[in-house]
């Protein structure tokens, strides 16, 4: 594969690399390290890559399994930090925008729906296109969207009653 073939077929997904990424890693830095370090893993095995039919899907299941194994070795550390500092409810509530609140409750879901709902609601795949990049059943991509979109939906509702107990305390 000739630099000008790679940059045409894998250096034009670096931007939904990065997005893909952040999904997981929800930090601009971190998905920033994720893509140029796939790049340059990608670049040392260029002449593997031709043999690929699909190479968009390949290049996001290896941002999906990069981000995944960061992911597990972040949770490990932040284990062993929180048994020296509990959470409360009010400290995972750290502010009334919505917009924050959702993508944290995204963030929260299982490792597959988190993946889908971006896939879907985010980057605008369809089921079939998503199947494909996560190695998944057409029906088992539809499930985990509505379960994922189920569990956004309660979170909110949740969110908004407990918001709503916090201003009937205070006589608002």
């Amino acid at each position: 594969m000739t630099k000008e073939v790679f940059q045409e077929s894998i250096y034009t997904l670096k931007d939904e690399m990065y997005r893909f990424a952040k999904r997981f890693v929800m930090s601009a830095d971190e998905a920033e390290d994720v893509t140029m370090e796939l790049l340059m893993k990608l670049w040392q095995k260029k002449e593997e890559l031709l043999s690929i039919d699909n190479l968009k899907s390949y290049v996001l299941r290896c941002v999906k399994n990069e981000c995944l194994n960061r992911l597990k070795h972040h949770d490990v550390k932040q284990n062993f930090a929180q048994l020296e500092y509990g959470r409360s409810e009010l400290y995972q509530i750290e502010t009334n925008n919505l917009k924050e609140q959702i993508l944290k409750f995204i963030n929260d879901l299982p490792e597959k729906q988190k993946m889908v709902i971006h896939l879907k609601d985010v980057e605008e795949y369809d089921i079939s296109e998503i199947a494909g990049i996560l190695e998944m059943e057409e029906n088992a991509v539809r499930i985990n969207l509505m379960r994922a979109r189920q569990k956004v939906r309660e979170a909110i509702n949740k969110l908004y009653a407990y918001e709503n107990r916090q201003i009937q305390g205070l006589g608002v």
